[in-house]
């Protein structure tokens, strides 16, 4: 994962053979990553905010990241995938999926740090820089792994 940091269209390309089973893992790794990461934001808040407990902040975060992501990341790739009959170059659906179940778990441990800087210093510099961290080492990774997977026509 590290590694995509650096060379993601190298490391999207040495995957190319995943199977599909084997992208849904992915996917939900990296939500459920993505969810462990929103803990300390929704404990902050709760401490802010009493009237709505911890539990009930967790709970809706558990059905956005853990049921209602992965539709959207299915149609986002689909969606790709068409896209791509628009340009020269060739997308497989299979080839979407991989690149952006790809960079979503890529990008978890930044949003991992994201998550703590949201839940220990709250609002401000600091959150910003890390939550632009995550958007743009999100938008590199996926966008370099759907050009290393896209074929020419």
């Amino acid at each position: 994962m590290l590694q995509s940091w650096w060379a993601p269209r190298r490391v999207v390309r040495g995957l190319s053979a995943m199977p599909e089973r084997v992208k849904l893992v992915v996917l939900m790794a990296a939500m459920l990553i993505f969810l462990i990461a929103q803990g300390p934001a929704n404990a902050r808040l709760a401490q802010l905010d009493p009237s709505v407990p911890f539990q009930a902040r967790m709970g809706g975060a558990l059905v956005a990241v853990m049921f209602m992501m992965p539709i959207l990341a299915y149609a986002l790739a689909s969606l790709m995938t068409i896209l791509s009959r628009l340009t020269p170059w060739h997308l497989t659906q299979e080839d979407s999926r991989l690149a952006l179940f790809w960079a979503l778990l890529a990008v978890a441990p930044a949003m991992l740090l994201a998550g703590l800087v949201s839940g220990l210093v709250g609002p401000g510099p600091a959150l910003t820089l890390a939550q632009a961290v995550c958007g743009i080492g999100f938008l590199m990774i996926w966008g370099a792994g759907m050009s290393a997977l896209a074929r020419r026509r």
